[in-house]
């Protein structure tokens, strides 16, 4: 695969050395013993396959379907739990940030910045989280072409960042539905930044619940093991130890006890991918 620039997240570097990297863990913050376990699980099993593992959870899920789903504890309690998480597990943190007013006290804690897919184009907030020197992982929107991400990192960049990665999670295909085309990770490869694949959100079924969002959970592995080979830096996945009872997001969650197998899977075929030479140009 063609090499790409290194990103700083904490203090670890990732992208530059053709390892894999993984962000993972519950959709939102529940309550906070358990997202704490969901983490040490994610950590440990990151150590055993020697990937290096950042935490995600969100403090706020402010794009639901109603106004009656769980959204999280809101910014200021909830990056008290992600600080204290971050101090006790020791590891970098992740989480969506919706506003340019949230940039600067969320770049307080997170390690990186992310900006939701529905929310990639919005220039003030690209300017705002890239301002604040953070990593900054944007992902593409359901509605985007890969080619057309080159113009959101230039909305970065310009700001004085050049510590980006970008997300793929899905093209809206009709109503209620979401399919990846797996050309578009080595077109934007070829930006010159770390790029991650979304192995959960790729299976959501947006709205198909009618209140909210389901998902096709069975598909994450064949979609993560494709990615694998298709040239990523990173993968993303939503975790829960019993998605069933998960606060958000739940039908496209992949079970704890599932993803050392997925992530082993992953590795191994991205080494063979990593040797091979890039035809994507």
């Amino acid at each position: 695969m063609k090499p790409v620039k290194a990103v700083r997240i904490g203090n670890k570097t990732v992208g530059g050395d053709g390892k894999l990297f993984v962000l993972a863990g519950p959709c939102v913050l529940e309550e906070e013993e358990r997202v704490l376990a969901i983490g040490q699980t994610m950590k440990d099993i990151c150590a055993r396959l020697g990937l290096t593992y950042v935490f995600k959870a969100s403090f706020d899920k402010a794009n639901r379907s109603s106004y009656t789903s769980f959204r999280g504890p809101g910014l200021e309690k909830g990056l008290e739990i992600l600080q204290r998480i971050k101090d006790t597990l020791q590891v970098p943190i992740v989480s969506d940030i919706h506003t340019a007013e949230q940039a600067k006290r969320a770049a307080e804690v997170l390690d990186v910045l992310q900006i939701p897919a529905f929310l990639c184009r919005q220039t003030d907030l690209l300017e705002a989280a890239a301002a604040t020197g953070k990593c900054v992982n944007v992902k593409k929107g359901q509605f985007m072409a890969p080619e057309d991400m080159k113009n959101v990192l230039a909305k970065m960049v310009h700001v004085g960042n050049e510590n980006l990665m970008l997300t793929e999670r899905g093209f809206c295909l009709g109503y209620h539905n979401l399919v990846v085309d797996m050309r578009g990770l080595p077109i934007m490869r070829e930006f010159g930044y770390p790029v991650i694949f979304d192995a959960t959100h790729s299976v959501q079924l947006p709205g198909g619940a009618g209140t909210k969002s389901s998902g096709q959970r069975q598909f994450i592995g064949n979609l993560a093991r494709a990615a694998a080979g298709s040239g990523i830096d990173g993968v993303f996945m939503e975790v829960h130890d019993n998605p069933e009872e998960a606060l958000s997001d739940g039908p496209n969650m992949l079970y704890l006890s599932q993803v050392e197998a997925v992530l082993r899977d992953m590795t191994a075929i991205h080494e063979i991918t990593k040797r091979s030479v890039d035809t994507a140009k």
